[in-house]
């Protein structure tokens, strides 16, 4: 009897481990994932305030994304999105930048969300450097490579601060 008390409690305690050691690998799994958003969206972010390469910072959005700039239609398909940061680039005194404060990667470690801050220079009508504030959210799919590509981008400005314009 003593012997199927043990053998139970044996089988029992593996079944235990088991779902210990599955539910670690798998939060593992998730923290390696958030690491990788995190490292790319930092270079995102990194290549969009150098706006030199319009080619690398568009290469960040999946062929599918949909850009919801503030005020403005959605911008819908990678091509579509080239044309917008092209445009946007040519703005006087443009420059963008953000840092995303929470990454949240589903258990399923296929989709992921980011919100943060983000900020737009740009020169008014007046010619002088006006820096708009604002929050947004990205929400990112893991694409068959391996690689994370952001397919919804929506951003607009904090709503108690005014622009911030510099005269010249």
């Amino acid at each position: 009897m003593k012997s199927k008390r043990f053998l139970f409690l044996g089988i029992l305690l593996a079944g235990v481990a088991g779902i210990l050691i599955t539910a670690c690998a798998k939060k593992a799994d998730v923290e390696a994932e958030l690491e990788k958003i995190m490292k790319t969206d930092k270079e995102w972010s990194s290549l969009a305030s150098e706006g030199r390469d319009i080619d690398r910072i568009v290469s960040f959005w999946a062929d599918d994304a949909i850009v919801y700039p503030p005020g403005a239609p959605p911008v819908n398909g990678k091509n579509a999105i080239r044309q917008y940061v092209t445009q946007s680039f040519k703005i006087p005194g443009f420059s963008i930048g953000w840092e995303s404060s929470e990454i949240i990667v589903a258990k399923s470690r296929d989709f992921a969300y980011a919100v943060g801050k983000n900020h737009v220079t740009f020169n008014n009508s007046e010619g002088n450097r006006t820096t708009i504030n604002g929050r947004g959210v990205t929400v990112w799919r893991k694409e068959a490579d391996g690689s994370w590509k952001c397919i919804i981008d929506i951003w607009n400005e904090e709503p108690s601060h005014q622009p911030q314009t510099e005269s010249r």
